[in-house]
């Protein structure tokens, strides 16, 4: 498997630094309100490269963090804190908003056959890890006390820039949103590993630590929980490419000055998802959420196929016309598979094994989803049998999660109370294929002609002639093939 390594701006082959596990870190979200689309997207590529290095044979622990304390709504270490935002806004205790978010948030990750990680960590856990990191990088002289705050010396590295190839945007995350200049770090770029002076009243989490009663920085969650977990060594951290600056840079600043050594071999971070006036967030436009596509009628895993589609390092632009394309091909591709015989076999595994070769080419080519959605279209073309054709595609589902098996079957069982219902008119397609469009026209045809309205099934025909679709009665229903 080659992957993009942003640390190295190169594909890289995939080599893990243990041969009986891969260790792979996911930045996971801050639990203060409802995950949007656009957060949801990495967490879907990230579970898809979790489950195809599976695939390939990689035992795998995912280890992921849940920020329920001290995240503040600037990336650069000021503004208000997101936990007490929402509890201020819900009248709720920080616990009590971070358990409700927490749950919400993977039950969106269920909706979208998002894989639970091996390990979920709330930050509140993980205090002793912080101070114990903390202390030794106080030192060794990493890092410095100023106003109440500890602070992390990024004058004592050799290079603290590492993903140098983002847009000024995503590198500007950091210094925007009009934030004051900090007037206790000796440098710009220096960030706050443990508070004790908050910004704001009545910080609701605090602790006792060497430097006074306070809280930790965001940055340095990450790294504690990691190396609780994972030891001193990743194989991948995952993350949206927004935390390539400066959350991700930092984790590495603090990480290896502590260590000694180098921390994390592979950096994979996930594009944005744009609305047609720039990048999503929860404080601009329609904020779009898991419950607001399916209360507007579209299946979840209509939005995993949309994300399936585009490759995770090109960002991607939502409309609701795009995801309409989406969920109409999600139903189409269901449909094709309900439209397979279970029943003619025995599988080919010469066959089966071909068809396999091009998906798992597809992810090792950098994990591109896009072609490894068209190697599922490529089964529908193989000349084989239809059993051997069911088994690649509940095989590439393994990764791709899309539900095809089982959505193909409820449609097969739909196709036979539709038969039912028409009086045992049964409607087949040459190619094997099913389009639920096609089909309902043919129905509605015969029902005209059962109705002796012969005009309205002769405009029906021409319908679909025009459309490329030619009709031929058989006994007890009809056939179609496209033209």
């Amino acid at each position: 498997m080659k992957l993009y390594n942003s640390a190295t701006r190169k594909r890289e082959d995939f080599v893990p630094n243990h041969p009986d596990i891969v260790k792979m870190y996911t930045c996971g979200p801050t639990v203060y309100h409802y995950a949007h689309i656009g957060n949801l997207r990495s967490y879907i590529m990230e579970d898809v490269l979790e489950k195809a290095l599976r695939y390939e044979g990689y035992p795998v622990k995912r280890v992921m963090n849940i920020t329920d304390v001290g995240h503040l709504t600037s990336d650069a270490d000021e503004g208000e804190d997101k936990m007490l935002k929402g509890a201020r806004r819900e009248h709720k205790s920080v616990m009590e908003i971070a358990k409700f978010y927490t749950d919400a948030f993977f039950s969106d990750c269920a909706k979208l056959n998002i894989k639970t990680p091996d390990v979920v960590e709330p930050a509140t856990n993980c205090i002793d890890e912080y101070i114990k990191i903390i202390s030794k990088l106080m030192d060794t002289g990493y890092a410095y006390f100023a106003g109440g705050n500890v602070y992390f010396d990024t004058s004592k590295l050799e290079r603290y820039y590492i993903f140098n190839d983002f847009s000024a945007e995503d590198l500007d995350v950091g210094v925007r949103e009009g934030v004051e200049e900090d007037l206790n770090k000796r440098n710009k770029n220096d960030f706050v590993l443990w508070f004790t002076k908050s910004k704001f009243e009545d910080q609701a989490l605090k602790w006792d630590s060497p430097w006074g009663v306070g809280y930790p920085g965001w940055h340095i969650e990450c790294s504690g929980i990691s190396m609780k977990h994972l030891g001193e060594d990743l194989d991948i951290h995952c993350g949206g490419v927004d935390n390539a600056f400066p959350h991700h840079t930092n984790e590495i600043a603090q990480s290896e000055s502590y260590l000694g050594h180098k921390w994390c071999n592979l950096w994979f971070h996930v594009a944005h998802l744009n609305t047609s006036s720039g990048k999503m967030s929860k404080s601009s436009g329609e904020f779009l959420t898991v419950s607001l596509l399916e209360q507007k009628g579209y299946d979840p895993l209509a939005y995993r196929f949309f994300c399936l589609q585009s490759h995770y390092r090109k960002s991607l632009v939502f409309t609701w016309e795009n995801l309409d394309n989406a969920q109409l091909a999600y139903n189409k591709l269901t449909a094709r598979v309900g439209a397979l015989k279970p029943e003619d076999g025995p599988v080919d595994e010469a066959a089966l094994a071909a068809m396999k070769e091009r998906f798992l080419n597809a992810l090792d080519n950098d994990l591109n989803s896009s072609l490894a959605v068209t190697a599922v279209y490529d089964v529908f073309k193989a000349k084989t049998n239809d059993a051997t054709k069911l088994a690649a595609i509940g095989d590439f589902d393994r990764v791709l999660s899309l539900d095809l098996i089982a959505r193909g079957e409820q449609k097969r069982q739909e196709l036979k109370r539709q038969a039912v219902t028409a009086g045992q008119f049964t409607v087949v397609s040459e190619s094997g294929e099913s389009d639920p469009e096609v089909e309902a026209k043919i129905l509605a045809r015969q029902e005209a002609k059962k109705a002796k309205n012969f005009a309205e099934a002769d405009r029906i025909r021409d319908e679909l002639k025009a459309a490329g679709i030619e009709v031929t009665d058989i006994p007890h229903g009809a056939k179609w093939k496209r033209i």
